[in-house]
């Protein structure tokens, strides 16, 4: 066990929130050595981008980009940041951030606390090399929530090597009616038009969907993002939903539940996801990955690539090198030359 996944261990006896925060201070702080170059196999292209893995950093970690240098030496292909918010903003009350060990879950209700655009534009002046996307969200007490990531939009110009536009959350109030069909017309044409006019000057601006969503909506989503110039889908966020297998006593706290248990939900909107797009659009798995396995199936399922986050807490930084060892081994395994090969592939 290497010393980040001891200390990884260690924070989690602390409370919830302030292990997160000590392990921001931590990442940022930490004079991390320079991971290794990755199997030539797991390279891989995402909307344009080129990533040395398929394997990446879900928003909500790090909400501020404090510590994206640390982050950048996990071993991640590419790393998300965020959500921020216009202004700054404080989050719901505490306690909002719950872990679940029994279920190796997480529910939050963090409410998109951050310190604003200003603050982040900062930091991503200051990223390391690498591919680092800006996860972008509204403030809660706005009433035009599409003009808010207009302004993340814009204000985080040049500075991100890709955006996602997260409507999706379940804890800031009106955000999931964004999904919607006339209101995410009314989004994703605004986000269109503030983009640059050359497709040589746009970086790839991804929308992040909620597991809950039936087939029909994400077909919906689907046809709303391709019409709109969408780059991909990121498959998907927390859900509300419960599921009676979960043991904790934490389980009946409001808010998004994550991790394990989020599987199924995840790998049925995926699968949602792929159908309906038939490849025009490319999607990130997310939920519920904490192997090689589980990042090679979604991958099979239509993925071109993944993110984790919660896994990371029960599993220790040193889950990213295992995913991306077995996930090597099992493209070789099958005959794959290429993630990209993998993509969609029948089993």
């Amino acid at each position: 066990m290497s010393l980040a996944d001891v200390g990884a261990a260690l924070l989690r006896r602390l409370d919830p929130e302030q292990a997160h925060q000590l392990a921001i201070k931590g990442l940022a702080l930490a004079p991390l050595p320079v991971p290794p170059a990755d199997d030539p196999i797991l390279r891989t292209q995402l909307a344009g981008l080129d990533l040395p893995n398929p394997v990446g950093l879900a928003a909500g970690l790090d909400k501020n980009g404090e510590a994206l240098r640390g982050l950048s030496r996990l071993g991640f292909g590419f790393v998300e940041c965020g959500s921020v918010t216009p202004r700054p903003q404080p989050g719901n009350p505490k306690p909002r951030l719950f872990r679940l060990s029994e279920d190796r879950a997480i529910i939050n209700r963090m409410g998109f606390n951050n310190a604003g655009l200003d603050a982040f534009a900062e930091r991503l002046d200051q990223r390391p090399t690498g591919v680092v996307g800006a996860n972008l969200g509204a403030n809660k007490d706005t009433e035009d929530k599409a003009a808010d990531y207009v302004a993340g939009l814009q204000r985080l110009a040049g500075r991100a090597s890709y955006f996602t536009v997260n409507i999706s959350s379940p804890n800031t109030p009106g955000l999931r009616a964004l999904q919607g069909r006339e209101q995410l017309d009314d989004l994703l044409g605004r986000i269109d038009a503030a983009r640059p006019a050359a497709k040589s000057d746009r970086v790839p601006v991804f929308l992040k969907i909620a597991p809950d969503l039936i087939a029909d909506e994400i077909g919906m989503i689907v046809e709303a993002s391709l019409a709109h110039r969408i780059d991909g889908l990121i498959v998907s966020n927390t859900t509300l939903e419960r599921p009676e297998t979960l043991r904790s006593s934490d389980a009946h706290e409001t808010g998004g539940l994550s991790g394990a248990p989020i599987r199924p939900f995840a790998e049925k909107a995926l699968r949602a996801a792929a159908e309906a797009a038939v490849g025009r659009l490319p999607l990130i798995a997310v939920g519920g990955i904490d192997s090689g396995a589980e990042a090679y199936a979604r991958i099979r399922l239509g993925a071109s690539a993944v993110q984790i986050y919660s896994a990371l807490i029960y599993e220790g930084p040193g889950l990213v090198a295992r995913i991306k060892r077995d996930l090597a081994a099992r493209l070789r395994a099958d005959g794959f030359s290429a993630v990209t090969d993998a993509v969609g592939a029948p089993r």
